[in-house]
């Protein structure tokens, strides 16, 4: 283990499986620099915390609530990572590109361009239908507040060769939706193999260019499509993987957030599950094997269950109304969730951990990405672990 000092805080690097390991996090636990990463970090009570199984310059900056920044040097060197500056949310605004306006797109778009005017510059959209494109860019650049005619970030339509000339590259690609009607139960496990091809050929794109932002994946299933982005863009001509594309933690996935906002909805209607309005929290992929806990400190494992299967339905029954439902995934899982990414503030995706893209509480910041752990019981724990298995097995 090596470190290097900084200003307010402290780089530490160690060697990890480039195919399980971040490239560069904040540790807020000391399990997380000495172990593998884990579905354990995501629980206090799973986690071995002694300090005497670090140098104690490192023990002190625990006990002192460092700020502690972790890298993985199997990726590169310390030094690498120090002179890097890679500060994609705080330095500016951000340059977004969206590829493909289709139902989901379009939503999307709508919500950046009326949310992102204190950290979106420019919103680029890319589509294979020439004229939907210049629909957008002509109806949502005659968007704007009176009087205040660039407070809004403008629209501009791209071509693909530059799809990948910003910092926030919004995967939105999809193809093989299943039509409403159909007795398709898992419509989003139905698009799987479909959509791993075309998030193969972007991920491609993404290393070719050597693209440093955030790749977001928003289209069906998004964790398993953040997996194979993650792979396929570490492929070297062989098929090999050489770990010379996209970092894992680049890539996060935008599908939990709507999750959320569906057990709210619940929560709200009924009494039963109103402790998860302050006190809950979701964990896992959007859709089957989510995990929604009505409370952390007052756990009830039925309630909770109940809740989810709320959750993980509420779009079936958008579809016996004859909709598809993509409206409240397209704002809550991605536009202000991606909002909240850009801007360094707690929100939901998925993220890398351990080989796995695992939806939970997260943010981005200055330092490195940090996950929130919490003192999880045992029974959420065990549900979590079982989310974190089915995802592993996938693909």
């Amino acid at each position: 283990m090596e470190w290097l000092e900084r200003k307010n805080s402290i780089i530490v690097g160690v060697k990890k499986d480039i195919q399980k390991s971040k490239g560069r996090f904040l540790a807020t636990y000391p399990e997380m620099l000495f172990t593998q990463e884990s579905v354990k970090w995501l629980s206090t009570n799973h986690m071995n915390n002694k300090y005497d199984q670090l140098p104690k310059r490192i023990q002190d900056a625990f006990i002192q609530k460092e700020y502690i920044t972790c890298v993985n040097i199997a990726h590169k060197s310390l030094e690498q990572w120090n002179k890097e500056e890679n500060e994609l949310l705080f330095t500016k605004k951000k340059k977004v590109h969206i590829l493909a306006l289709g139902d989901v797109g379009s939503t999307i778009l709508i919500g950046l361009k009326l949310l992102g005017k204190d950290c979106i510059s420019k919103i680029g959209i890319c589509d294979m239908n020439e004229t939907v494109c210049k629909r957008w860019e002509y109806e949502m650049n005659q968007t704007a507040f009176p009087w205040e005619y660039n407070v809004l970030p403008e629209i501009e339509i791209i071509e693909q060769e530059h799809l990948f000339d910003c910092d926030v590259f919004v995967f939105c690609a999809s193809k093989g939706i299943p039509p409403v009607g159909s007795d398709i139960k898992d419509v989003r496990m139905a698009q799987f193999e479909a959509n791993k091809i075309i998030i193969s050929n972007f991920a491609k794109k993404a290393r070719e260019k050597q693209f440093s932002g955030l790749f977001a994946v928003i289209s069906d299933p998004v964790d398993p499509l953040c997996k194979a982005a993650f792979l396929y863009s570490n492929q070297n001509e062989q098929g090999e993987f050489d770990g010379k594309g996209l970092l894992p933690e680049q890539i996060q996935g935008y599908g939990l957030g709507v999750m959320n906002a569906r057990a709210a909805y619940f929560a709200k209607k009924d009494k039963r599950f109103q402790s998860f309005l302050k006190e809950g929290r979701a964990f896992g992929p959007h859709g089957q094997y989510l995990v929604i806990a009505n409370s952390i400190e007052n756990y009830d494992d039925v309630l909770s269950k109940e809740l989810t299967t709320l959750a993980v339905e509420a779009n079936i029954r958008t579809r016996e109304l004859g909709f598809k439902p993509y409206i409240a995934p397209a704002f809550s899982s991605a536009a202000i969730s991606l909002i909240l990414t850009i801007q360094g503030k707690w929100h939901y995706s998925s993220n890398f951990l351990g080989g796995v893209y695992m939806g939970c509480k997260n943010r981005t910041t200055k330092l490195g990405l940090e996950i929130e752990s919490l003192p999880l019981p045992e029974q959420l724990y065990c549900r979590i672990k079982k989310a974190f298995q089915n995802l592993e097995n996938i693909i």
